[in-house]
């Protein structure tokens, strides 16, 4: 059965993103060895998982981009959870409207790689909340933000599963849940 990955970068104070949504302050940190960190990560998942917000987003920039993040977004299939979007024209994705724990059920029937998870925090503490994350990859940033969007909205217990510090200072931490 497939794993669910959820992979965020996170401030030291556990927020995804400033109050006003803003991702700027986790750029100051990106580099060379980061950026191969990641790519290495993308081409692990079997299916990219995300939400509607999420998807707008990597819609609009991935398919032109040249990045070396392009090709493993644009290649490894994409299941878009969303009550609202109906089709999609990013290549290699499709519309999940169904309940999202039965959803992500099947997926992890599915034969192939694990299941990586784009969030944004809604997304993120869906699945969180329900239980459905099998590994945290966390990305912390070395910047307190002092406020903004957290990456959970309920107590979790988790246990550590590995670290990788970076050059740049980041830390990658990854987690199961304790139970």
């Amino acid at each position: 059965m497939r794993k669910v990955i959820l992979k965020m970068h996170v401030s030291l104070d556990g927020f995804v993103a400033t109050p006003r949504g803003e991702l700027d302050w986790l750029l100051r940190d990106f580099d060379d060895e980061l950026a191969a960190w990641e790519v290495e990560g993308l081409w692990r998942a079997g299916v990219h998982i995300m939400g509607r917000a999420t998807y707008h987003e990597m819609a609009a920039h991935w398919p032109t981009s040249t990045e070396p993040f392009a090709p493993p977004m644009n290649d490894i299939p994409k299941v878009v959870f969303s009550k609202t979007l109906t089709e999609t024209e990013w290549s290699g994705s499709r519309v999940a409207d169904g309940d999202l724990a039965d959803e992500i059920a099947r997926l992890r029937e599915e034969p192939g790689k694990d299941i990586l998870a784009h969030g944004g925090a809604g997304f993120a503490q869906s699945l969180s909340r329900l239980r459905l994350i099998d590994e945290y990859q966390l990305v912390v940033h070395p910047v307190g933000l002092g406020a903004g969007l957290p990456l959970f909205s309920d107590p979790i217990d988790l246990r550590l599963l590995n670290t990788r510090t970076f050059k740049s200072g980041l830390l990658a931490l990854t987690y199961a849940p304790a139970t």
